[in-house]
């Protein structure tokens, strides 16, 4: 069965891993009955992880025609003679519209039907949620008709109620043996204590019953044992202390002395020449990161400037100029430049330049987790599409093999691991990451 990528605007890439077979159709009937049968319809569906009765109602819609998909045999009919050619571009039109997610284009998409009656795509890719035209006349054949739910949604749903099930039984069956236990101990010290009794009354009184006094001396001893002695050091209790073993006279001279030295104590001098040691301290500080700031921002600017005068070539050059800087300095200005002025957008700016992040890269051996690490100080600005955008970005650079995956889960294992664990970078970057990881597990399985 011969296959295509599914998508026109990927039918020149050779390795695009999503494929679909090609459209087989069969004109069938005479006059009025003229019928158009799309044999494969069940396959093509199958690989767009949509219903054939959607794709069936959608040439329908945009014919004109009766259209029927029968569920037992498979069977796609569409009212009229229909040449196969124009039926591919309907398809299209759907693939454009209910499959390819609207951020990034990856097929990878699930239907979602709102609260509201609203159809939604959440894409497996890059997590995006994209909106579907609800003015389209085939939105309300799929809110009749949702998609049925994945078995395996399904069955972890299961294994789950599952496994909350068992753990209820054990933690009964715990509860349970503790007051076994608990019974057993009452009973066994309840016996040891009767018995004990009868022993003491059946015994001589005048040979094994000791005073009570002793009795009495011994467990003073045993509790005094047992206290923890502690002296107070404060003020208040140094103060009734004094009163206590001497006069009211001596003690009042003896507590005017010690206030009088601890208030001689007090490093005045000291107090006053460390806040202006931390008040100078903090200057420095401060001025500082003014001049990092000011010394990025014109790093930012010149290459502002040069990126519009020159091409990839002549800008590589100009990078070599940049002696007195650090190769993540550099690429931070670098990424910073580039998306100088924009506010959404972000992957589509990059796919345009490309070319000049391609030429940084013969700077340093380590470019890419230095570009990963720029995108994610970037991200850190005050815009909030900047790091919304963080996985298209990243899924952009991955398709145009600027960043790989092994750096790429070295940059975010590291990322998590650290000590800015909760940056909403992380979180934003998660999709992509996991549908990378799916994806490997699913080409090592083919």
């Amino acid at each position: 069965m011969a296959l295509q990528n599914i998508g026109a605007g990927n039918s020149d890439d050779a390795f695009y891993r999503y494929k679909m077979p090609k459209m087989i159709t069969k004109i069938e009937g005479r006059g009025n009955g003229i019928k158009t049968n799309i044999v494969n319809m069940v396959d093509i569906a199958k690989a767009l992880a949509r219903p054939a009765s959607y794709t069936t109602k959608h040439f329908g819609c945009e014919l004109g025609a009766q259209s029927k998909f029968d569920e037992k045999t498979g069977t796609s009919l569409v009212n009229g003679a229909h040449d196969t050619a124009k039926l591919a571009g309907l398809l299209e039109t759907f693939i454009k519209k209910y499959v390819q997610c609207y951020g990034c284009g990856n097929p990878e998409t699930e239907i979602l039907i709102t609260k509201n009656q609203m159809i939604q795509l959440k894409c497996a890719a890059c997590g995006f949620v994209s909106d579907v035209d609800m003015r389209d006349k085939l939105t309300s054949f799929i809110v009749k008709n949702p998609p049925e739910p994945k078995k395996g949604s399904k069955d972890k749903k299961a294994l789950r109620r599952a496994e909350k099930e068992r753990l209820k039984e054990g933690e009964a069956a715990d509860d349970e043996l503790k007051k076994i236990k608990k019974d057993i101990k009452k009973k066994g010290s309840s016996k040891e204590g009767s018995s004990s009794r009868k022993k003491v009354g059946s015994s001589d009184e005048e040979h094994n019953s000791p005073p009570r006094s002793l009795v009495a001396a011994q467990q003073e001893e045993d509790t005094e044992d047992d206290v923890q002695w502690q002296t107070d050091t404060s003020m208040e209790a140094a103060q009734q202390r004094m009163k206590e073993q001497l006069t009211s006279v001596t003690a009042d001279m003896v507590m005017l002395s010690t206030i009088e030295n601890q208030k001689e104590k007090k490093p005045k001098a000291t107090v006053r020449a460390h806040n202006g040691s931390r008040t100078a301290l903090a200057t420095k500080d401060d001025t500082k990161t003014k001049n990092e700031k000011t010394y990025i921002e014109k790093l930012v600017e010149g290459m502002r400037e040069n990126i519009s005068g020159m091409d990839a070539n002549q800008f590589q050059s100009y990078l070599g100029t940049l002696s007195g800087s650090s190769s993540q300095e550099v690429m931070t200005a670098l990424y910073e430049a580039l998306l100088e002025g924009v506010d959404k957008g972000f992957a589509k700016e990059i796919t345009k330049k490309t070319s000049y992040l391609t030429a940084a890269f013969g700077q340093n051996e380590n470019s890419q987790l230095l570009l990963l690490r720029a995108i994610e100080e970037f991200s850190k600005k005050p815009n909030p599409h900047a790091v919304k955008e963080v996985a298209l970005v990243l899924k952009v650079l991955y398709d145009a093999d600027i960043l790989e995956e092994e750096n790429i889960m070295q940059w975010y294992d590291e990322g998590i691991a650290g000590s800015n664990i909760d940056s909403a970078v992380w979180k934003n970057a998660k999709p992509f990451i996991d549908w990378l990881q799916n994806a490997d597990s699913e080409s090592e399985e083919e």
